[in-house]
């Protein structure tokens, strides 16, 4: 795969945030990052866009049958959870005593 230059070094979101579709098919569903893709922009959320993987048998799965597992959602279709109220909220970062960190714009509350 050839590498992008231009990804950004920061996104809005990080592993371990709780997250809300805002477009596409699972508009309105909450879950947790799992895992984020920076060369594709895409992250990995829990319990959305679930795909069906036919697995053929094996010692994993020694009948085989259909898997269900999550699919990545591109970043931009994502915005983090206030921790306060619960709502998809835009995030900004400040700085204090050389260390940066992000908090929610609605509420003001610093995002760990």
């Amino acid at each position: 795969m050839k590498k992008n230059k231009n990804i950004p070094s920061k996104f809005h979101i990080r592993k371990g945030d709780t997250v809300q579709v805002i477009a596409g098919e699972d508009k309105g569903k909450q879950g947790k990052v799992l895992e984020v893709i920076t060369a594709k922009y895409r992250a990995i959320v829990e319990g959305v866009n679930i795909q069906i993987k036919h697995q053929k048998p094996n010692a994993a799965f020694p009948n085989g049958g259909r898997i269900e597992k999550e699919g990545s959602v591109h970043i931009s279709n994502l915005m983090l959870v206030d921790p306060s109220s619960g709502k998809p909220t835009r995030i900004g970062r400040k700085e204090h005593e050389g260390k940066i960190f992000r908090y929610a714009k609605k509420s003001g509350e610093v995002i760990k």
